[in-house]
């Protein structure tokens, strides 16, 4: 197995990428004159890019656009984190709530009660050192995020970027989170309700420069932060294409690019494909947006997303 495939999909790759550390040093990646940040801290965890991460997703809600109802129960979704991260997720992003557009709201108790045992039961495998991943917890709402990183969560993925709940960003600075700053126009049930006004990505430049600020002062080290333009959240196949055609503005504001991709409807608009036929479409897309520079891939499928990445670290990044 050459080095590019075993560390973008086994576990000795996650091994490489997560460094429980308080110092790191690794190499800076990234296209042009655009510079990409060597590492993302999260609590007590660092995590360096070679050059890229992948985040795996596991839906602990019965109402996920792509796969609600598969993993609601604990054993199955800690089997189900446990099998990404074999497969080369570095990061393990749990969500309790679905935030898929018209997603009904269900309030902190419910999304905890959802949350809570899956998460639990990997911190327990992380201590016994049966994990090494990053855990990660999709969530806007303060109370949930509060309480699961005084249970072990070290990253907080937020698709609002803390608009949402704003009480949310003093929580992660207090637990030094990592922490996924992303773009939501309106919270999931109305998000289509709320059109969009100008372009898209001088609307996401402000929204992440007025954010990272607030972060900054709430006291959340820089070194924490990494930014998602959350495609799909408010935004049509136009749109996206428009994210596409200008990452390295977005590269511009000095933090890795997280972007969740996998199984969107942009793919079904662009190629015909129903969700359940979208992987290697996502897997394409991933590749696309690595070769731009975008580090942090969300994924449903890990395995694919890590071979299509392994292909653009070996053709754009052969030294590394």
């Amino acid at each position: 197995m050459s080095s590019v495939t075993q560390h973008m999909s086994s576990p000795s790759g996650v091994e490489t990428a997560v460094q429980r550390t308080d110092a790191v040093s690794a190499p800076i990646f990234g296209r042009g004159s655009v510079p990409v940040p060597a590492h993302l801290v999260a609590r007590d965890a660092a995590l360096v890019p070679d050059p890229f991460l992948i985040a795996g997703i596991v839906n602990l809600t019965p109402d996920s656009f792509s796969d609600g109802g598969s993993y609601i129960e604990t054993e199955q979704a800690v089997a189900h984190a446990l099998r990404l991260e074999s497969e080369g997720a570095h990061i393990l992003d749990l969500g309790a709530e679905s935030t898929r557009p018209g997603a009904d709201p269900v309030g902190p108790e419910e999304e905890q009660r959802r949350l809570m045992p899956a998460l639990q039961a990997l911190v327990a495998l992380r201590k016994q050192k049966k994990s090494r991943a990053v855990l990660s917890v999709d969530t806007f709402r303060a109370a949930t995020a509060a309480r699961a990183l005084e249970a072990g969560a070290e990253m907080i993925n937020d698709v609002s970027g803390g608009v949402f709940e704003p009480a949310i960003l003093d929580i992660v600075a207090e637990y030094r989170a990592g922490y996924v700053l992303g773009h939501c126009p309106a919270p999931p049930k109305v998000m289509r309700e709320h059109p969009r006004a100008g372009d898209i990505v001088e609307t996401l430049l402000r929204h992440f420069e007025a954010q990272m600020s607030a972060l900054l002062r709430a006291g959340l080290p820089e070194e924490c932060l990494c930014l998602d333009p959350c495609i799909g959240f408010g935004k049509d196949l136009a749109d996206t294409a428009r994210i596409f055609q200008n990452i390295s503005r977005l590269q511009a504001l000095g933090r890795p690019l997280y972007f969740g991709l996998s199984r969107k409807s942009f793919l079904g608009a662009a190629a015909g494909a129903a969700v359940h036929e979208r992987d290697a479409l996502s897997a394409v897309a991933a590749a696309l947006c690595a070769a731009e520079g975008v580090t942090v891939h969300r994924v449903h499928d890990v395995s694919g997303t890590a071979r299509a990445l392994a292909l653009v670290r070996a053709l754009y990044h052969p030294t590394t």
